[in-house]
């Protein structure tokens, strides 16, 4: 009998080649006529921003720009982008870019109203709402954020939080595939590898909301995903790929926003904070490792998914098609010319025990692990992975 489970997820998902030109018409009802875009200094550069830009402005709302979101984004960047959606009297926030750029306008969608401040709102269910309406718009294939109750915050000098509550969820995801066309390979490589992670941490996921629901979006996105990311990463105008991958990532999100992620992220975090090695980098390089710990308790989850991404590997059986999905991925990750070490970073032996006393901070995360995981586990992962 089916456990009893909550799914939450985007009110509404446009999806398709060439919807960006449908932003008007899907935001004025939500959002009213005064918006502020959300996004970072490198999509100032693609042309996108200036076209959705346009096209509201030739609509008739009145459109204001906060384009400093970094990668990581702290704190001080949330707040200031708080403070230009007040100047500017927002009614809604559109959130476009990668997932920083979502998570930020998640954020000032929920903290521009003043009822409540950042400080008060990290974990999970603190937040109280209600938020401005809220668009995002995702441009790369990798966070799902357009479809999770999740921002992730990094606060002091490296160490990240996340804000955990359905009052993040947007009203709408628009995707259109034809914005990620112009991905670099290195960027397409390691976002389609957190996808991926997320589903696959989804799937096997110990949390107690893990749920039909989402194994079925998690399958679904690792047959997309799988077939679709090393000719993304080949062909960047491979529009077909690039749709697929989108999708993928989408699905994956919904999947891991109500059976949440795990250990991969967990030992991924602190690279990021100390390191500033981008998220889907971080967890393709602890993904193979994590797996093979969990795999030694509980493979049959990886055996389960093996031949949604790998078809091939219909033809094993059990811990061998556990063991050979677990190799497929770490291949996959190399192929697609993702750096495979943690030395390849340049990160040091010595601060691999730094490393691990701080994954254990997320609590949060390691609670879903498939196999406890302990300081002691986590240092024999990075040093593995090193």
């Amino acid at each position: 009998m089916t456990a009893p489970f909550t799914f939450n997820t985007t009110r509404s998902v446009r999806f398709g080649a060439g919807v960006l030109g449908e932003l008007p018409a899907l935001a004025l009802p939500l959002t009213g006529p005064r918006v502020l875009i959300v996004t970072d200094p490198g999509m100032m550069g693609t042309g996108i921003v200036d076209r959705a830009v346009a096209l509201l402005r030739d609509a008739g709302l009145e459109t204001t720009l906060f384009a400093d979101v970094q990668a990581d984004p702290p704190e001080a960047v949330v707040l200031a982008a708080v403070d230009a959606a007040r100047e500017a009297r927002a009614g809604g926030i559109i959130g476009l870019g990668g997932g920083s750029s979502l998570d930020v306008a998640k954020l000032v969608a929920l903290l521009a109203p003043g009822t409540e401040a950042l400080a008060d709102v990290y974990g999970v269910g603190k937040a109280r709402g209600p938020r401005l309406p809220l668009v995002l718009i995702p441009t790369t294939s990798g966070t799902g954020s357009e479809v999770t109750p999740i921002s992730i915050v990094t606060t002091g000098a490296a160490e990240k939080m996340g804000v955990v509550s359905p009052h993040l969820i947007p009203d709408l995801a628009l995707l259109d595939p034809e914005l990620t066309l112009g991905l670099p390979p290195h960027v397409t490589a390691a976002t389609g590898i957190d996808a991926m992670v997320h589903a696959i941490e989804a799937y096997a996921s110990a949390s107690p909301n893990n749920n039909p629901v989402s194994r079925a979006l998690a399958c679904e996105a690792l047959r997309l995903m799988g077939g679709a990311l090393l000719r993304a990463v080949r062909d960047g105008s491979d529009a077909a790929a690039r749709a697929d991958m989108l999708l993928g990532s989408m699905l994956a999100g919904q999947a891991f926003a109500n059976s949440p992620v795990a250990a991969v992220h967990a030992l991924a975090y602190p690279l990021g904070g100390h390191f500033h090695i981008p998220h889907g980098l971080s967890n393709a390089l602890v993904l193979p490792h994590v797996l093979r710990f969990n795999a030694v308790v509980a493979p049959a989850p990886y055996a389960e998914l093996a031949p949604h991404a790998f078809p091939d590997l219909a033809a094993l059986d059990g811990q061998e098609r556990a063991a050979a999905f677990i190799e497929r991925l770490a291949t996959l990750s190399a192929d697609c010319g993702l750096p495979q070490r943690l030395r390849d970073m340049d990160i040091s032996a010595e601060v691999l025990p730094r490393l691990a006393r701080d994954a254990m901070n997320q609590t949060r995360l390691l609670v879903n692990n498939p196999r406890p995981l302990t300081e002691a586990d986590a240092l024999a992962i990075y040093t593995a992975a090193h």
